[in-house]
């Protein structure tokens, strides 16, 4: 396991291609540091640091969905669930759960059960973000993905999902309103309150990192921002 000081990336892999269960077991036998959030990834181990700006950011989210949905809604963070492609078990900043979801006979939660994921962007993950779990949350049919970018000081907004991809991306800048209404979350997400990260550095590498949707990572023009509609009627409206 190599050792950075943003993270740790670790790839795992011997002739037995071991799966996700026999990886993350040998993870609870590691001296994992404190305050570092683990996922796997394609096969690859990744060890990010929590940032107070990264938690701050989760807990206004969870929050607004449970403003909205009430206490006993079923939002997750940094929970373990597998999704679709090679070896992938993440571990979402915050998930929302669709009512009538149940675990699997292993006791874990179903990534077809996921209607609404929120990432917080920190430095270094925003390739996997925009990515291969991107990719994968659009695979298992999440119908909201949003990615909060503390540096860039915006959200983007990204759904109706089909096959690897979403096919409507929004950009919103930190201070207006994510306006959720229009999708199965059927909520309005406020921005004015989320904590910021300053440095320029920081900033350039989250740019250099967040390759528009459908373009090759670092090539090509930022595209203009797409509206963001969804036609799914909103959570809890059938009853």
């Amino acid at each position: 396991m190599t050792i950075a000081p943003e993270r740790i990336e670790s790839r795992m892999a011997n002739s037995d291609e071991p799966d996700l269960d026999e990886l993350f077991e040998l993870l609870e036998h590691m001296p994992v540091p404190d305050g570092y959030k683990v996922e796997i990834v394609e096969g690859t181990v990744f060890m990010t640091p929590q940032r107070d700006t990264h938690w701050q950011t989760i807990r206004r989210i969870i929050r607004a969905v449970e403003d909205r949905f009430g206490m006993d809604v079923n939002v997750l963070s940094d929970v373990r669930i597998d999704f679709p492609g090679h070896r992938n078990g993440f571990a979402p900043d915050v998930a929302l759960l669709s009512r009538g979801a149940r675990k699997d006979g292993l006791g874990r939660w179903r990534a077809r059960d996921v209607e609404f994921v929120a990432e917080v962007i920190s430095r270094g993950t925003a390739h996997n973000d925009y990515g291969p779990k991107m990719n994968a949350y659009a695979q298992a049919g999440v119908p909201v993905y949003v990615v909060a970018d503390p540096y860039l000081r915006r959200c983007r907004v990204f759904t109706r999902p089909q096959g690897r991809e979403y096919k409507q991306d929004c950009t919103v800048e930190y201070g207006e309103p994510v306006d959720l209404t229009g999708t199965v979350v059927g909520l309005v997400l406020e921005t004015k309150d989320f904590p910021v990260e300053p440095g320029r550095t920081a900033k350039q590498d989250a740019e250099q990192d967040a390759p528009q949707q459908g373009e090759p990572q670092h090539e090509g023009p930022e595209r203009e921002p797409q509206q963001a509609a969804q036609e799914e009627k909103p959570r809890g409206e059938n009853g």
